[in-house]
């Protein structure tokens, strides 16, 4: 199994779009984790032992992921995660017409 075949694995399992979270994975392992733990599961035991073991492993898998995620700090990629208001200030900021006389928009 591929490294992307074992992650797209592990984000349906837990019920994740393909992009999500930290807090969406965390939230999304503990409810399963809610619903299948063997102290907490009507069904079968042995059925819920094993997707336990299914869950920690699939949360194990986005978590090492996450760990091993490169993030970027360039000028480039942060300017990408501007808010309307910081995209329009940077481009029209000064003007008088379109911009806010020099004041940002907070």
């Amino acid at each position: 199994m591929t490294k992307y075949e074992k992650i797209t694995a592990a984000r349906k399992l837990l019920g994740l779009s393909e992009t999500a979270t930290l807090a969406e994975i965390k939230s999304g392992y503990h409810k399963l984790l809610d619903k299948w733990h063997p102290d907490k599961c009507a069904d079968d035991p042995k059925k819920c032992a094993e997707m336990t073991r299914k869950i920690i492993a699939a949360n194990e898998a986005l978590m090492e992921y996450c760990r091993q995620y490169q993030y970027s700090f360039s000028e480039e990629t942060v300017k990408k995660q501007l808010s309307p208001e910081q995209w329009w200030f940077e481009r029209f900021g000064d003007d008088p017409l379109w911009g806010r006389g020099g004041k940002p928009f907070i």
